[in-house]
């Protein structure tokens, strides 16, 4: 073979290598690329037009957000949003009631729900100052429309917050808890926030909490109710448990539901009560402490301090 064959061959060999390497990275940057979205058209591999990627919802302010609740439900976890998941609540004020809907990821009123502390809907209505503070169960008619017959709402802001356990969609057996404002025209008078206290009173009743709960951080509160400075024994069972309690923050309204600890036996109940708080920000919180005696419903309220 003459050395002019054998440089020809070596440089043949060469130009196809090359040709087949180029070949190998033009494939490789196509399938890098497949999947992004540069405002044109959709790619093969990525969402078609008018489908999201999962754990993605879009609130009522039109944003997307990342999913971080339970069951990859979308949005607030804070009892702030009106949208969470696909489930949105619409309603309005009409007098002394409020009537409102949940509707479901599929669009249509929501008609199935699973009980929670033996109620369906559990409804909260508090005034931006965190007073006001009423808990109702509201009646839901065949078309899934609930009421809530409140009793009489002061000038100001309100929100209305629906606590609710799906009993169809992609969020069934998920608790939920969601919420919108309301305005009541009328000249506002303020009611200042209670200083934070370990004690409240209400009907001759006295309620000391003992906890130090941390914002973020699960934490138990241990609450003892008196009365004449002697220990109840007789509390009676109100939603399956002594005590409800429910807590909402300072400045945003932010909601939490402490969950009871103590389980119901046979005989009264009391006079320590413990529960599991998880209260997500730093600030005052205004606790409602529920629970019953004699057939006869108190709520207690008292100002705590969360620390960061």
């Amino acid at each position: 073979m003459t050395r002019t064959t054998t440089t020809t061959r070596r440089t043949l060999l060469t130009a196809a290598a090359a040709a087949a390497l180029a070949l190998t990275l033009t494939a490789c940057g196509s399938d890098a690329m497949s999947g992004m979205d540069h405002g044109a058209a959709p790619s093969a591999t990525g969402p078609a037009a008018g489908h999201e990627m999962p754990g993605m919802s879009h609130g009522p302010d039109g944003m997307a957000g990342m999913s971080h609740g339970p069951a990859g439900l979308a949005g607030s976890s804070d009892g702030l949003a009106a949208e969470q998941g696909g489930y949105r609540l619409d309603g309005a004020l009409a007098g002394a009631e409020y009537r409102f809907t949940v509707t479901g990821p599929d669009g249509k009123v929501l008609t199935s729900y699973q009980p929670e502390q033996t109620k369906e809907m559990h409804f909260y209505a508090i005034r931006s100052d965190l007073s006001g503070f009423q808990h109702l169960h509201p009646v839901r008619s065949a078309d899934g429309t609930w009421t809530a017959s409140l009793a009489a709402l002061q000038p100001g802001e309100w929100r209305m917050y629906a606590s609710f356990v799906p009993g169809a969609g992609s969020g069934q057996g998920t608790g939920l808890v969601l919420s919108r404002t309301a305005t009541v025209a009328g000249q506002v008078t303020p009611v200042p926030l209670p200083a934070a206290a370990t004690t409240g009173t209400v009907d001759g009743y006295t309620v000391t909490v003992a906890g130090a709960p941390k914002a973020g951080a699960a934490g138990e509160l241990t609450v003892t109710v008196s009365k004449d400075g002697q220990p109840v024994t007789d509390l009676e069972p109100y939603l399956e448990t002594y005590a409800h309690l429910t807590a909402f923050h300072a400045g945003d309204q932010a909601f939490a539901h402490l969950h009871p600890e103590t389980p119901v036996t046979a005989g009264g109940g009391g006079p320590t009560l413990s529960f599991h708080a998880e209260l997500p920000k730093a600030g005052d919180w205004r606790l409602f402490l529920q629970f019953q005696t004699g057939g006869a419903l108190h709520t207690a309220a008292l100002t705590l301090n969360v620390a960061a």
